[in-house]
Parts: C-alpha cells; structure tokens; sequence
C-alpha cells in the first residue's frame, strides 16, 4: 500500500529527553498493539491506552497509526541494515556454507523477535516514497553482501552472481518471513538447517541438485 508522503511524517521530533522517552512509550506500545490485534484492530485509542497516555498527547507525536507503523517498520530495515554493514566489515567468513548460514540465521533472529509484528509491518504498513527507498536500499545492500560472497568464493558455481545473489535474499526473506509467522511455525533449527542445505545446493550447483529425474 503506498501513500502520501506527508500523512506518515512524525509531527514532533523529540528535543528533550522527557519528550523522547514518550516518543519511546508509543513505539513500544503502537509495537505490542500491533502484534497482539493486528492492523486494523490496532487504534490509536488502544496504543495512546498502552502506552499510558492522553490520545491528545500521541497526536502531538504522530497524525496517525499509519504514520506510527511506518516508523516501527524504518527502524527495523535500520537496525537490519546496520548489522548487515557490521558483519560486512568483520570480513568474509572462511567457508560459503558458513556466509550463508550466517545470512540465513541474521534473517531467522530478525524475525523471530516478534514475527506477527513483523508480517503486519511488512504487509499492511503504508509506503510512502521514503520508505520505499529506504527499502529498496536495504535490499540492495544484502544484495551487494551476497554477491561478494559468491564471487569470493571458490564453491561458488554461478553463472550470474548477481541474478543469485537475488535469488538468494529474496528466498531467505520470504520463506523466513512466512514461515516463522505461521500458526504452526517450523522449528528454528530445523529450518535455518533446510534452509542452509537448499541454498548451498543451489550455490555450488552440487550434483544431487543438478541432476535430472
């Protein structure tokens, strides 16, 4: 769902510490809503409830939920982003097997946080322009990291790494996202394992794999 700009903007930025700690307050309760009722469901009369505050005092901060939900979901694609930079910097690890595990098992500890809170941040969360980019940024970061590994690597047997590296993100994100939100979620081990093995597979084009019926 995308949307005007100027509906998702905060109206007040915090410039005392009293003032940031309610902006805090709403978040965590505008979160804990979210989660437990779901989009729809989640007023801005339940989190102002949550969070202990007047309804007035949250208009002060934000003009609606929508524009709460949406900064719920930029500071979630930050901190993703910013650990994703860090693991970057720490280096390439010594196997393939191990960079993709440690993808997978970045997305799995993202997700498994919260997971409701996340599938309604991801599907039903207003876009606005800069949100969107910001998106579209995180994801070419991933993109970028995957890449390099798969071009660093001796193991490695792709004939795009770019088109891989795609490939690689998107599965992990979608099939993680899916699957941890489920009624029934699948057991996190178990997953990050399957997950793992399906990729590596994938990756270095291992003969099980390349095979035909």
């Amino acid at each position: 769902m995308t949307t005007s700009r100027g509906g998702l903007q905060p109206r007040k930025q915090p410039r005392q510490a009293r003032a940031e700690l309610t902006r805090e307050r709403i978040l965590t309760a505008a979160a804990h809503v979210f989660a437990d009722h779901g989009y729809a469901a989640g007023t801005t009369n339940r989190i102002a409830e949550r969070a202990r505050i007047s309804i007035g005092s949250l208009y002060q901060y934000y003009p609606n939920k929508d524009a709460i939900l949406a900064e719920l979901l930029a500071r979630h694609l930050d901190a993703v982003t910013t650990a994703t930079r860090r693991r970057r910097d720490d280096g390439l690890p010594g196997s393939l097997e191990g960079a993709v595990r440690d993808q997978v098992r970045a997305v799995i500890e993202n997700h498994r946080h919260d997971p409701h809170l996340l599938r309604v941040m991801f599907e039903q969360a207003p876009r606005s322009p800069e949100l969107l980019e910001r998106i579209s940024h995180h994801e070419q970061e991933l993109i970028a990291y995957v890449q390099e590994l798969l071009e660093n690597s001796p193991q490695a047997r792709v004939d795009d790494s770019y088109v891989a590296a795609r490939l690689v993100v998107t599965t992990v994100e979608l099939v993680v996202h899916r699957l941890i939100a489920e009624p029934d979620p699948v057991d996190i081990p178990r997953l990050e394992n399957e997950l793992v093995a399906m990729l590596i597979r994938y990756v270095t084009n291992a003969p099980e794999a390349a095979a035909g019926p």
